[in-house]
């Protein structure tokens, strides 16, 4: 069961104007009709959007193409100034900014100047991070600069069980970045942001999930959420991360000791119709799984994001998620639907 913090539930309302609230009731509206006739409508535009600061990363995680450096895309860097002229384009029906796709996002030096200038547009802000870099300065900063909500991932409870997975992480480095921001929320007399403790199960780390309880509790973050592993080769996982409690696992085992998809991929996408992902160069991709931006539905240093939303190349990927979903590669190992569990 999802439980919502009162203060980043009456946040999040406080951004929603009356353009955000008509957009948004178009976009779900579209989706609903959409179900209805078993063909897409598209009204409005997106309520969420994603932009990823950049492709760089600190670690080596193994289900992670950043952590494998295994983009077959280019890499790099967010610019500030292509960002505040996308931000400028789509603010007034944007509610939801997502600082994150792939990579690190304290690795660019602009990252909360960004952040900055997304508040002062009134916009929910959000990010992911491993938080190797909240130092004492950064965390004060990061509470400055007005960031909503900071996910920060956490995966294990002892620095043999984090490494596992975080390859080339330090866990006392997370612990100590997580006391800096709630230290400087505190000091500056601050709500924000919501910092969210986020345990990506996996089976090296699955009977830590009692301890990381007590840890969240001990350094008063406001939410602890067990995710549950996207694995590529779960069929047979090689890396052996499916986790055995299946409470916490995307894939049900076979009596054979394959895995299959715990959940079925219906003719549909709440995703494609109020979210999308954009990358640090401008190209513009339906979704997080859509890692190496292989269905590139348009550039936004050469068209305008409204345009882009609408054109054929968004319309004919819709028509292809209502037809067959599970023919699209970046569907085919979806977790749409999948429950995250928080505490």
């Amino acid at each position: 069961m999802v439980k919502f913090n009162v203060y980043d539930t009456a946040n999040l309302f406080r951004k929603l104007t009356f353009l955000r609230f008509w957009n948004a009731l178009k976009v779900y509206t579209s989706y609903q009709v959409s179900k209805m006739i078993k063909s897409p409508v598209q009204w409005g535009l997106p309520v969420s959007i994603s932009f990823e600061p950049t492709t760089s990363c600190n670690l080596r995680c193994p289900e992670c193409p950043s952590g494998l450096r295994s983009f077959s895309r280019p890499t790099g860097m967010l610019k500030n100034d292509f960002f505040k002229q996308t931000i400028d384009d789509i603010h007034t029906h944007v509610l939801y900014l997502i600082f994150y796709f792939q990579g690190e996002p304290y690795l660019n030096p602009d990252f909360l100047n960004m952040v900055t200038y997304a508040n002062h547009k009134k916009l929910y802000t959000a990010t992911s991070t491993n938080a190797h870099y909240l130092t004492d300065e950064m965390a004060r900063k990061t509470v400055e600069s007005g960031l909503d909500r900071l996910i920060i991932s956490i995966d294990g409870t002892t620095q043999d069980v984090y490494t596992q997975y975080r390859i080339g992480g330090n866990l006392e480095k997370v612990i100590e970045g997580t006391k800096n921001i709630v230290k400087w929320k505190k000091q500056l007399k601050s709500k924000t942001p919501l910092i969210i403790f986020q345990f990506l199960v996996v089976k090296p780390n699955e009977h830590q999930t009692g301890e990381i309880r007590k840890i969240a509790k001990m350094l008063g973050v406001d939410e602890l959420r067990f995710k549950t592993a996207q694995v590529y080769d779960y069929e047979k996982d090689p890396n052996q991360l499916i986790p055995e409690n299946e409470k916490f696992s995307r894939y049900k085992k076979n009596a054979d000791g394959t895995y299959r998809l715990k959940n079925k991929l219906a003719n549909r996408c709440w995703k494609l119709w109020h979210a999308n992902v954009i990358t640090w160069d401008g190209l513009v991709v339906p979704c997080c799984f859509d890692k190496d931006a292989e269905h590139q539905l348009g550039n936004l240093k050469t068209q305008s994001f409204s345009d882009i939303w609408k054109n054929d190349n968004y319309k004919q990927f819709r028509r292809e998620i209502m037809k067959s979903r599970k023919n699209i590669d970046i569907c085919a190992n979806c977790s749409e639907g999948v429950s995250v569990w928080e505490d």
